[in-house]
C-alpha cells in the first residue's frame, strides 16, 4: 500500500502537467492559425479590392472607346455618303480627299469649332486624323493645320498591314510635343462605298492617352500602357513602375490576354495586374499595366500581428488559468484510479505470492500423497501376506480365524485408498493420460449391479435399472469402471434398510448421459459446493465408513474423459448424480446388442 501511495500522486501530477500542456498546445495552435488565416484574408482582400478597381478602370477605358467608336463611325458614314469623298477615293483624286473631309471633321478636332457640332452630339476632341488608301498605307494631308499635325515617325505607326473590316484601337509613340515616352490612342474605321459594301478606304483619328485615366486611382496604384516592349508612364508616375518594366515584359512576353504577378521595386513589394486593350487589333498589341504597392498591406500584416500576438498572450493566459482548473478537475478521477490501482497491484502482488505458496504446498502435498502411497503398498502387501499365512493355519481358533479375517479385509480397503491416493498423484502431477477407445457402459453396470446384490454387508436393496441395449462412449475402460464403482459404491452406502438404487442412461444428442440416484438422508443445502472436495466428510457420513476421496476422484476422472459429473438434486428421501461422457459411434457392421 504504501509504494502505491508513494508512486500515484507522482503519476497523477505527470499527467496533470502532460494535460495542461496539451491544453495549451491546442490553444496556441488555434490561435496561430486564426493569426494566419487573418493575414490571408487581409492579402486576399485587398488584392480583390485592387482587382476590381483595375477591371473597372479597364472597363471605363472599354466604354470611352466604344462611344468614341460609335461617334467616329457614324462620321466615316457621313463622309463615305458624300460624293466628292467618294470619287476621291474611288477615282483616285486624292487631292480632293482632305479638303472634301475638312467641313466633316471639324467639330470632331480637338479645339474645333463647338458650335458646328449638332446639339446633344458627341465631341470626339481627336488630335488629328489620316486616311489609308486600299493597301493601308497613309495618305499623306496636303497641309497639317486642318488634319492635325503629327511627325513623319509617328505618322508611319497608323499604317496597317491591309485596310481592316471592323474598327481597331492601338497606340503610336510620340517622341515629341509633350514630351517622351507620350502614347495617343488611335481608332482605325473602316469607310465602306455605299454602291458595293466593300471597304475602299479607313480613317485613323488619335487622341491624347492622357484620357484614359492612366495615372491611377489613388496614391498607391500607378497605370501605364505597355506597347512594342516600351512602357509609357503618365506625368508624375513614381519609378516603381520603371523599375517593374522587365518583370511586365516577361509576363506580357507570354501572349495571355491578362494576368497579375507580384515583384518588389526599390524594397516594396508591388502587386501588378495587367490586360490587353486592344484584343484582336491591327496595331501592336498595348497593355493596361497598374502596380499597386503592398506596403501598406505588409504595415497592417504587421500591425495585425502584434494586436493578434496581444491576443493570443492574453488568450493563452486565461486558458493557462482555465486549463490548471480544468486540468485539477479532470485529474481527480486519474488520482483516484491511480490509488486503486496501487492497491490492486499491491493485493495482486499478494494473491500472487499466496498462490505461489499454495501451488507450491500442493505440489509437496503430492509428491508427499505420492511418496507415503509407494512406501504404504509394500508394508500392506507384506502384511496382507503374513494374514493370509496365518488364516491358513491350523492352529487358529475360529474366533481368532473370524478376527484375521476381518484384518486381512481392511487390508484390502487400505491398499484401495492407497491407489486412489497414487491416481490423485498422477492426475494432480498432469502424468496421467486416458487412452480413449470405445467402452460399452451397459455391460460394466450390469457388473457392477450383480456385485452389488453379492455383497453380504449393508442394506438390503432393491435396484432399478434403465439401460439401452448398448451405449458406447469415448474413453478408458479402466478409469471408466472406476468412476461407476465411486458412484454405485456411494448410492449403496448411504441408502437406508431396504431402500432403493436406480440407474438410467440415454443418449443426449453428442453425449452420454447416466443418472444415479438412491434413497436415503439428502444432503444439506450448505454441504452441496463442498461435496466434491477432497477428504470431505459431511454430517450425513459420520457413521458411514469412506475416506472421502470417492467422488472427488470420480469427478477429475470424469473431466480427464471430456465430461463432467455433478449432482443432479438431493431432496426429501432422494439423491441422484449425473455423470456425462461423449458418446463414441458404434463400428461399422455391428450387430449391436438384443
Amino acid at each position: 500500500m504504501s509504494a502505491g501511495e508513494e508512486t500515484g500522486p507522482a503519476g497523477v501530477s505527470s499527467f496533470r502537467v502532460r494535460l495542461l500542456v496539451a491544453m495549451m498546445l491546442v490553444v496556441s495552435a488555434v490561435a496561430a492559425a486564426g493569426l494566419v488565416l487573418a493575414q490571408h484574408y487581409v492579402a486576399s482582400g485587398v488584392r480583390s479590392a485592387f482587382e476590381r478597381e483595375f477591371q473597372g478602370e479597364v472597363a471605363a477605358l472599354r466604354a470611352a472607346q466604344d462611344v468614341r467608336d460609335a461617334a467616329l463611325a457614324e462620321r466615316c458614314r457621313a463622309l463615305a455618303r458624300r460624293p466628292r469623298i467618294h470619287a476621291a477615293l474611288e477615282d483616285g483624286a486624292l487631292d480632293l480627299l482632305y479638303p472634301s473631309a475638312r467641313d466633316e471633321m471639324r467639330d470632331a478636332m480637338a479645339g474645333g469649332d463647338a458650335g458646328a457640332r449638332e446639339p446633344g452630339a458627341y465631341a470626339l476632341k481627336a488630335l488629328y486624323y489620316r486616311f489609308l488608301d486600299a493597301s493601308g498605307r497613309v495618305i499623306p494631308p496636303p497641309g497639317a493645320r486642318d488634319a492635325g499635325e503629327l511627325e513623319a515617325a509617328a505618322q508611319a505607326q497608323l499604317e496597317l498591314r491591309r485596310l481592316p473590316d471592323r474598327p481597331q484601337t492601338g497606340y503610336i509613340a510620340r517622341d515629341s510635343g509633350e514630351g517622351a515616352g507620350r502614347l495617343d490612342e488611335v481608332i482605325a474605321m473602316p469607310i465602306v462605298s455605299t454602291e458595293n459594301g466593300d471597304v475602299i478606304s479607313a480613317i485613323v483619328v488619335g487622341f491624347s492617352s492622357r484620357e484614359t485615366g492612366g495615372e491611377g486611382a489613388g496614391p498607391d496604384i500607378q497605370s501605364a500602357i505597355w506597347q512594342s516592349g516600351r512602357l509609357s508612364l503618365p506625368p508624375g508616375a513614381g519609378p516603381a513602375l520603371g523599375a517593374l518594366a522587365g518583370e511586365i515584359g516577361r509576363a506580357v512576353a507570354s501572349g495571355a490576354a491578362e494576368g497579375s504577378l507580384e515583384a518588389a521595386a526599390g524594397g516594396v513589394p508591388y502587386i501588378v495586374f495587367y490586360k490587353r486593350l486592344n484584343p484582336g487589333s491591327l496595331f501592336p498589341a498595348a497593355y493596361e499595366v497598374s502596380a499597386c504597392s503592398l506596403a501598406a498591406l505588409r504595415e497592417r500584416r504587421q500591425r495585425l500581428l502584434w494586436q493578434f500576438a496581444a491576443a493570443e498572450a492574453a488568450l493563452i493566459a486565461a486558458a493557462f488559468g482555465a486549463s490548471h482548473l480544468l486540468a485539477l478537475r479532470l485529474s481527480r478521477p486519474v488520482e483516484k484510479l491511480a490509488v486503486d490501482s496501487a492497491e490492486n497491484l499491491t493485493q495482486r502482488h499478494r494473491a500472487e505470492q499466496a498462490l505461489e505458496l499454495t501451488s507450491r504446498e500442493l505440489q509437496r502435498a503430492a509428491r508427499f500423497s505420492a511418496d507415503a502411497s509407494h512406501q504404504l503398498k509394500t508394508p500392506v502387501t507384506v502384511l496382507r501376506a503374513g494374514l493370509e499365512e496365518l488364516l491358513a493355519g491350523e492352529q487358529v481358533s475360529p474366533q481368532a480365524r473370524e478376527e484375521v479375517a476381518a484384518l486381512v479385509h481392511q487390508t484390502f480397503r487400505l491398499a484401495s485408498v492407497i491407489e486412489d491416493l497414487l491416481l490423485l498423484s498422477r492426475m494432480d502431477a498432469g502424468r496421467l493420460q486416458i487412452q480413449f477407445g470405445r467402452v460399452d457402459l451397459v455391460p460394466l453396470l450390469e457388473a457392477w449391479i450383480d456385485d452389488l446384490g453379492a455383497l453380504p454387508d449393508g442394506p438390503r436393496l432393491q435396484v432399478e435399472a434403465e439401460l439401452p441395449a448398448s451405449l458406447l462412449i469415448a474413453g478408458e475402460r479402466r478409469f471408466v469402471s472406476l468412476i461407476l464403482q465411486n458412484l454405485l459404491e456411494n448410492a449403496r452406502k448411504y441408502n437406508r434398510e431396504g431402500g432403493r438404487v436406480r440407474i438410467a442412461a440415454r443418449v443426449d444428442g453428442a453425449w452420454a448421459v447416466l443418472a444415479i440416484g438412491n434413497t436415503g438422508r439428502s444432503i444439506p443445502q450448505s454441504a452441496h459446493e463442498h461435496i466434491f472436495e477432497r477428504f470431505h466428510r459431511g454430517t450425513m457420513g459420520e457413521d458411514v465408513p469412506g475416506h472421502g476421496i470417492g467422488l472427488n476422484l470420480a469427478r477429475e476422472l470424469a473431466r480427464l474423459h471430456g465430461g463432467e459429473l455433478r449432482l443432479a438434486g438431493s431432496e426429501g428421501d432422494w439423491t441422484e448424480f449425473e455423470v456425462r461422457f461423449r458418446a463414441a459411434a458404434a463400428p461399422a457392421g455391428s450387430p449391436g446388442r438384443p
